[in-house]
């Protein structure tokens, strides 16, 4: 009765295994083995890319996204702004954003290429996008997306995994995870990158986060060959392969049984089994020889311009022709991100993925599978309406609003949707957040965004993970 109270220290030391135990208690929590009275999980889940049955009546079943990371400037692309011309090179009558202060303009910098309306619905197109032009009718371009993150990681991570955090899974993970893929001979997350390097952020856009590791992007090489070590040597070729995989199988699956739980480890076998059947059917899938030679001119395979883009657009369709369901395209490192030299490296970069773009979507009406395939062309950002650079004149970042384009798998055909201001810098009208574009895409594919979950760190995720995003139904068909 005469001691002196304990410190919080001599408390903790003195408690069964002092510190030790609360440092088990936490690790415990954290890899989610604590008891939750709550909620209890009785059963081992499972995980494997069978075909799901969606929450509702599905418009799309697979989707290919052309990816145009850096950053396509919108207002000299889709989205004409002749307010300009009455203020180039004088200084901006507002305020605006800047991402690199040390090189920002204050002054106007009207856009230098014409714009025309093409089809239909006269849809505003630059001149530097002569054949998206000629496949409005079948698209809607969404001129008010916005992500509000003036940074090119943090913005891809919005429009890729939801949130500007890292770390969590990508939209083809969350798709694979909630419908699986209606081929069992091809992954069913497919990413198809650039010859000259890697998106920003490499890897982490195609990753399956804390989702298990059976749902992350198969990287498909952009040269041959394209998937490594696809043959077996002579020596292992028919029944002696299929022996010894046979006996593989049994080890593993043993090994399994000794170990419940152990997603990872069930992902690799799975992963073993989808290569073996890989064998033949992604040398089949890959095989663009096969395609007439009309087919591959409208996809500008005899132009060395776009012949390495539209190789890749070709394949993408052949890939969800297959089952696959989600392909992504990416362009290189910052290919878009024209601080410096616009008027150069725009139109280079147009011409690349132009025509190979608009012969993808008309490849697919023209074989039944625009109606089921989402296809999406869109960077994460655009481009400030001032100079950036005076010396070698550029345009900096813009989150706030620009441009994507959406066709097929439920989208309105020929339409136009939301405004970004008179200088292309702010989007005023009907507003697209990338919780909204996530909202309408799950939608598309009949999933419900609150009941596609997966638990982890103790609570239910999803992919817009708290934020409530609004099915955008002007654009839908």
């Amino acid at each position: 009765m005469h001691n002196p109270p304990l410190s919080r220290r001599a408390l903790l030391s003195r408690c069964t295994l002092g510190v030790g135990s609360l440092a088990l208690a936490s690790l415990l929590r954290d890899e989610q083995l604590l008891a939750d009275p709550s909620k209890p999980d009785l059963g081992r889940r499972t995980f494997d890319l069978k075909p799901k049955t969606p929450h509702a009546a599905p418009k799309a079943r697979a989707m290919i996204s052309m990816f145009m990371q850096g950053g396509p400037s919108h207002i000299d692309l889709f989205d004409p702004k002749p307010e300009m011309a009455k203020y180039h090179l004088k200084p901006f009558p507002g305020e605006i954003k800047y991402d690199n202060a040390a090189e920002a303009s204050s002054k106007v910098f009207a856009s230098p290429w014409k714009f025309a309306k093409h089809g239909n619905v006269g849809a505003d197109v630059s001149e530097l996008l002569p054949h998206f032009a000629t496949i409005v009718d079948d698209v809607t371009v969404v001129r008010s997306m916005h992500t509000g993150v003036n940074n090119h990681v943090q913005s891809i991570h919005a429009l890729n995994n939801g949130r500007i955090q890292a770390g969590r899974p990508a939209l083809g993970s969350w798709l694979t995870y909630g419908l699986g893929s209606e081929s069992q001979e091809l992954p069913a997350f497919v990413v198809l990158t650039d010859p000259d390097g890697l998106p920003v952020d490499g890897v982490f856009n195609w990753s399956n986060g804390w989702l298990p590791s059976l749902y992350q992007g198969t990287v498909v090489r952009p040269r041959e060959p394209r998937i490594l070590n696809l043959e077996p040597p002579e020596q292992f070729r028919g029944d002696v392969q299929e022996g010894y995989l046979g006996f593989l199988n049994q080890l593993n699956r043993k090994h399994l049984e000794q170990h419940p739980g152990e997603h990872d480890l069930d992902a690799r076998i799975a992963s073993y089994e989808l290569a073996a059947r890989m064998q033949t059917a992604a040398r089949e899938a890959l095989d663009i020889s096969q395609e007439t030679k009309a087919t591959q001119t409208m996809y500008g395979l005899d132009d060395p311009a776009t012949k390495d883009y539209g190789t890749r657009c070709l394949i993408a369709r052949r890939l969800v022709e297959r089952g696959v369901r989600f392909v992504q395209l990416y362009t290189r490192y910052q290919y878009w991100d024209h601080h410096g030299n616009i008027e150069k490296a725009l139109p280079a970069s147009c011409k690349k993925v132009d025509q190979p773009g608009a012969a993808l979507v008309k490849d697919l009406k023209q074989r039944g599978l625009l109606d089921s395939t989402l296809v999406h062309w869109g960077g994460e950002m655009g481009r400030l309406p001032v100079i950036q650079n005076e010396k070698n004149i550029g345009r900096d970042h813009n989150t706030y609003g620009f441009t994507a384009w959406y066709a097929g798998g439920g989208i309105r055909a020929g339409h136009v949707h939301g405004a970004t201001d008179e200088f292309g810098h702010k989007a005023v009208e009907k507003v697209v957040n990338h919780y909204d574009f996530h909202a309408t895409l799950l939608h598309l594919f009949g999933l419900d965004p609150t009941r596609l979950v997966y638990r982890h760190n103790a609570r239910e995720q999803t992919l817009l993970d708290g934020q409530e995003g609004k099915i955008v139904t002007e654009i839908l068909a």
